[in-house]
């Protein structure tokens, strides 16, 4: 008996009913799955970090109390990038999805509809399977699903959000159109001072109306906007809402393109003046999760995958009755650095007190007398995996992480996040882990539970190493000998790049996706659009030309530019980075210049200090020891080899084989009788299918694509 199939039959052995109310007899345990957006592990004390002054995420350490903390993981860098290799157990360079997506990304650089992705792999061993909250795995404006495509990635019900860029949108600061753009930073009016109000008609979409007053130091424009209404300050309840009241605009974490899947494959479009939209992303997706799992049937085992947005920018302050007792944050600035660092500590906050509602109202734990959590996994039938899914972002990390190298780069801030699995297949709980870990294995994990062997299930090469072994064995030695990260650009039209976006005028980057999303995240944008001194009409193409522009205005600090591109191999005691850059070279012909680095660091995990790679503590590699020249060498050749992976430019079904069945495929997305426009089979990456395309795959025809291994 093989070690998934006698833990399974261990956890079903003397069954009884379980707390969650479900038969323990079935052995297939149900896997409920939390991603964390932006939440590295600087973040939690439960790690042994946060800094002075941690958010406090109690609900998380009762779950690692009964379950394992894996101390030393990698994501990848940015959220899309990593949740394709959560969901696909594959990494960037064999999937093309290297970065963050936005509208002008390409199909070919989303997760693909050939993939077996988690679901899928879950569907072949009984489970339903169903996500909840943020997506970013395909962007709908270039994908043949649409509105579709968490179901043509295998999940059987989706509820959340899609939205155009993939992440949340701007806020709303007319605060529902009862302001001039750019009057209330966090999306609600304020109280009296500066213009405020302690007084107002709240309007719900309905029109119906309530008179609200101040709630102690609680405005009633916040008031308002946690109950989904807009507040008409200073004015009293008329029979019907002011034409200027607004409840067409998205707000960020507020007001949201909900979306959902049905199993039947249907789609549903919620407008925003559904009391649905309008409720806070993460108590939206706990309501969706709780309804859903309730109503699986007993002995039928299910997967839930929860996905937050929470810590994600734009931030903003959540509802009051997630707050901390005797927290007020009504008068912080959303667009403030400092109140932003605050901001996104009560959303984490507020995320720990979901999962905690997740988990009570789910039958998963209890609360006792006092309110505290008590969490007995033993005693259900689940497994709970919680995951972040990159590092924080810069303005937010907590010392002594390193806020220049942190979400975006290949970095430890970057790419360092927390782990933790509990459930009744842990043996002896409470303890951490050490051993690298890659979110890549969270994929193969989730076969594990379900009895499946994974490499043999997926008819592709994939990169995930196995979990399991360290929930039944404390004393399991480590499984990966090396770990990897990294990020890129995905594809677009013609090679195009996102345009530069300048941040603080200390660093360039060309991560954000657009104007909105640069400035949501604080930063100038100098793409097309651009309003910056200087900027020529249809913006700036690279950061490089950022600089360059900034020089010829005389400036004296030029800010660094982020990579194009950038990678990390690890071992025990080095790490290896590998940045592309277009760097600034004063004097040069042409001033922009394509520069390639390797940087080897000596890194650990010590608590509460550890040693980082951080700018200045790379060694020099003309004058490596011995010890640390033989580290180099076999780290470089570790990353040459994944980076060496080879795709088949044929090959649009991933199947290995560029023949018929192909063409059969290309044809369901070319034009004139199919989708037409960007797809899997968009192989010269020009934006249409059709019979160039075809082409193509002609050429090709009869290929046998090579499945090279991964750098374990």
């Amino acid at each position: 008996m093989g070690i998934v199939a006698a833990l399974a039959a261990g956890c079903a052995s003397g069954a009884s009913p379980s707390l969650d109310g479900r038969d323990t007899a079935s052995t297939k345990p149900n896997i409920l799955f939390i991603v964390m957006d932006d939440v590295g592990i600087d973040q939690l004390a439960v790690f042994g970090y946060g800094g002075p002054t941690p958010p406090a995420t109690p609900s998380m350490v009762a779950v690692a109390g009964s379950g394992v903390r894996f101390s030393n993981t990698w994501a990848m860098p940015a959220c899309s990038v990593s949740r394709a290799v959560l969901f696909d157990g594959r990494f960037p360079v064999r999937t093309n999805v290297y970065g963050a997506l936005g509208p002008l990304d390409l199909a070919n650089s989303m997760v693909s509809p050939y993939e077996m992705t988690a679901p899928k792999l879950l569907a072949k061993s009984g489970y339903q399977s169903a996500l909840f909250g943020k997506f970013h795995l395909a962007i709908q404006g270039n994908n043949s699903a649409g509105l579709a495509m968490p179901h043509s990635l295998g999940w059987n019900y989706f509820y959340g959000w899609l939205d155009e860029t993939g992440d949340p949108s701007s806020i709303d600061t007319t605060a529902g159109g009862v302001a001039t753009d750019g009057a209330w930073s966090c999306g609600f009016v304020r109280g009296g001072a500066a213009n405020g109000a302690d007084s107002g008609a709240c309007y719900a979409p309905d029109g119906t109306c309530t008179e609200l007053t101040s709630s102690g130091s609680i405005p009633p424009g916040r008031t308002c906007r946690d109950q989904g209404g807009i507040l008409d300050p200073n004015q009293i309840c008329q029979p019907s809402p002011p034409s200027y009241i607004n409840f067409d605009t998205l707000n960020a974490h507020y007001v949201s393109p909900l979306v959902i899947n049905n199993p039947d494959g249907s789609v549903v479009q919620v407008p925003s003046t559904d009391p649905r939209a309008r409720r806070f992303r993460a108590s939206s997706a706990v309501d969706s999760a709780v309804g859903w799992i309730n109503a699986q049937p007993s002995g039928k085992p299910w997967m839930a995958t929860v996905s937050f947005a929470s810590a994600h920018t734009p931030v903003m302050q959540p509802p009051v009755d997630q707050e901390p007792a005797g927290t007020n944050s009504s008068d912080l600035d959303c667009k403030n650095g400092a109140d932003q660092q605050l901001l996104t500590d009560l959303l984490i906050e507020s995320m720990d007190s979901q999962i905690a509602r997740l988990l009570v109202e789910t039958g998963l734990a209890t609360r006792s007398p006092t309110g505290e959590l008590v969490y007995a996994p033993e005693k259900t039938n689940t497994m709970l995996i919680i995951v972040g899914d990159n590092g924080t972002l810069g303005s937010a990390v907590k010392a002594p992480f390193d806020p220049t190298r942190a979400k975006g780069t290949a970095y430890q801030t970057g790419v360092w996040v927390p782990l933790i699995v509990a459930g009744p297949l842990v043996n002896t709980p409470g303890r951490a882990v050490s051993s690298m870990v890659n979110i890549a294995d969270v994929f193969q994990l989730f076969g594990e539970i379900a009895g499946l062997d994974v490499h043999e299930t997926v008819p592709r090469t994939i990169d995930s190493m196995s979990l399991l072994p360290y929930l039944s064995d404390p004393n399991q030695p480590s499984i990966r000998s090396t770990n990897f990260s990294q990020i890129g650009v995905n594809l677009q039209v013609g090679g195009a790049l996102n345009g530069p976006c300048l941040f603080g005028g200390r660093s360039c980057s060309q991560i954000p996706v657009s104007k909105s999303v640069c400035e949501d995240n604080a930063g100038t944008w100098y793409g097309n659009g651009s309003t910056a001194a200087g900027v020529p009409a249809g913006g700036l193409a690279r950061c490089c030309d950022v600089v360059a522009l900034l020089a010829s205005q005389g400036a004296t600090a030029l800010p660094g530019i982020n990579p194009d591109f950038s990678a990390a191999v690890r071992n025990d005691d080095y790490k290896l980075v590998q940045n592309k850059t277009m760097k600034y070279l004063a004097g040069a012909t042409p001033p922009c210049v394509e520069t390639l680095t390797n940087e080897l660091y000596a890194i650990d995990e010590a608590i509460p200090v550890p040693v980082l790679d951080k700018a200045g503590s790379a060694l020099a590699l003309t004058s490596l020891t011995p010890i640390q020249q033989t580290n180099y060498d076999a780290l470089l050749a570790a990353l040459n080899a994944q980076l060496g992976v080879t795709q088949c430019p044929a090959d649009g079904n991933t199947d290995a084989l560029v023949n018929q069945q192909d063409i059969t495929d290309s044809k369901t997305f070319e034009a004139p009788q199919g989708w037409g426009q960007s797809s899997v089979y968009d192989l010269n990456f020009d934006g249409i299918t059709d019979s160039r395309d075809e082409a193509i795959i002609l050429e090709g025809m009869g290929t046998t694509c090579p499945s090279p291994g991964s750098a374990g």
